[in-house]
């Protein structure tokens, strides 16, 4: 039985994990924290309970398939509700609620502009014949070669990779608040909408077509069933076993050091950040110079707030998004002139809305999200200062006092996410995907200078998100058996 030593423990190292040890493979997974997850980490305090990481759970076919390739299905292991409404997006003047079906979705775009619900019909109808491509063809092809994007369906959709998702809206939608709302969910690919192709408005097909749902407990749910399927098959876990090095011997993978114990295998699988695991070799086994790193577009980082009040708060709903200031301006701060933001978005999630499992009775757990450029300095001066910013923009758009009820707050910023995931300028969500780093334009699953040693995660294919980091896990595998 060959060994596969896989580094890191997060969605697409335990989807790699699963495949591989279905394939019969002895796989040992290395975790430096003290929790596997990866990013999608949980913390608990005083009774509240909040994901740490990823807080949306969309594209629910995903996971479907990711358990029924074990012949198990999302139920066996967690309970998931569709959420109604999905989210709130609060503006200046007007809030923006998107329900849990197309026809509540038509309703609200016909409140804010007429005839818009037409051309909304239209552009979701577009947006599901590319998710069905994306999906069923692209996104499962390894990144190998140009070829594997050229397709019946890609060719004659061949403009949608030359033209943004901006361009593409901003064609048959005017009011600002309805093109805010239609470029939201590109900004999980990790860039601005108007760098990324339009071929990639599936993602409002996720949106609007899915729904958002909530896995009872939390999002963290998703990581326990996916451990506890893993030891069905026989994956053995080390948790608190920082990797020191890839060991390599004539250019071949022999094993991995943790704290000075060699753990042998005939293939190894970093799912850690991919810059930090090319560190782990020596210098002429790694594929990538430090300027290519440099040279990336990467998603942003992020400050986040854990927050436990202890009171039910108003006028809010699971998801919540303020857009009350100029998007634009903002995504110009992350990606063009990187810098702290003047007027900052931010996303606010409070899972106990509808899940009393997440708080204490009568009270709120609320996480908040202020998306930032990667690299920035984080200070907890400037943490305090941000919080305080959206705290007060909060109560006046909720209509509300927050602040007199929070029992405690918890931060997580740019240094947290270099020092406990060894994040490359602490980005939060990987490479963003965008034309030049889309499909085989990124960083490669398999190294071409090291032999039987392999990459997977959200800084290679198919891209940022959790769905697509159980599809990058399967990926990994697949070539793993393929070239057994």
């Amino acid at each position: 039985m060959k060994k596969i030593a896989i580094i890191g423990s997060g969605f697409s190292s335990l989807s790699a994990s699963c495949y591989l040890s279905k394939a019969g493979y002895e796989v040992e997974v290395f975790e430096k924290n003290e929790t596997v997850g990866g990013r999608a980490r949980q913390l608990i305090k005083e009774g509240f309970t909040f994901d740490i990481g990823p807080s949306w759970y969309w594209m629910p076919d995903i996971f479907d398939k990711f358990f029924a390739d074990f012949g198990k299905k999302t139920s066996d292991y967690y309970q998931l509700d569709k959420l109604d409404p999905a989210y709130k997006i609060f503006f200046q003047d007007d809030v923006i609620t998107i329900g849990d079906c197309m026809e509540k979705i038509c309703e609200e775009f016909e409140r804010i502009e007429a005839g818009s619900s037409t051309h909304l019909k239209q552009f979701i109808g577009k947006a599901q014949k590319n998710y069905d491509i994306a999906i069923n063809k692209v996104v499962l092809r390894p990144g190998l070669s140009p070829i594997e994007l050229v397709t019946k369906e890609t060719v004659l959709r061949v403009d949608q990779f030359f033209k943004s998702i901006s361009q593409e809206v901003r064609k048959k939608f005017k009011n600002p608040k309805l093109i805010s709302t239609l470029e939201f969910p590109v900004l999980f690919l990790g860039a601005k909408p108007s760098k990324t192709p339009s071929f990639y408005n599936f993602m409002n097909f996720a949106d609007f077509g899915l729904g958002t749902w909530h896995p009872k407990g939390g999002m963290y749910e998703i990581i326990k069933a996916m451990k506890a399927l893993a030891e069905e098959l026989g994956v053995k876990f080390h948790l608190q076993s920082a990797v020191e090095n890839v060991v390599v011997d004539n250019g071949k993978v022999t094993g991995i050091n943790t704290k000075g114990t060699f753990h042998a295998a005939d293939y190894v699988i970093s799912g850690a950040d991919y810059h930090h695991s090319e560190t782990l070799l020596e210098e002429k086994y790694r594929q990538y110079s430090e300027s290519y790193w440099e040279n990336r577009t990467y998603a942003p980082s992020s400050l986040l707030f854990y927050v436990g009040f202890t009171k039910k708060l108003e006028n809010i709903e699971h998801h919540n998004l303020f857009f009350d200031t100029n998007f634009e301006r903002h995504a110009e701060e992350i990606y063009d002139e990187p810098q702290w933001p003047s007027e900052p978005l931010f996303y606010v999630n409070f899972p106990s809305v509808t899940d009393s499992s997440m708080a204490p009775k009568n009270h709120e757990a609320g996480f908040f999200l202020v998306p930032i450029a990667p690299g920035l300095e984080d200070t907890t001066e400037l943490r305090e200062q941000y919080f305080d910013i959206i705290i007060d923009r909060f109560e006046k758009r909720t209509g509300q006092n927050a602040k007199d009820y929070i029992l405690f707050k918890e931060s997580f910023c740019v240094n947290d996410f270099i020092e406990q995931y060894n994040s490359y300028k602490g980005n939060a969500y990987g490479m963003a995907n965008t034309l030049r780093q889309t499909a085989f334009l990124r960083p490669n699953l398999k190294s071409n200078k090291v032999k039987n040693l392999y990459f997977t995660g959200q800084l290679t294919v198919p891209g940022p998100g959790v769905p697509p980091s159980l599809i990058s896990g399967k990926l990994v595998s697949d070539l793993i058996l393929k070239n057994a």
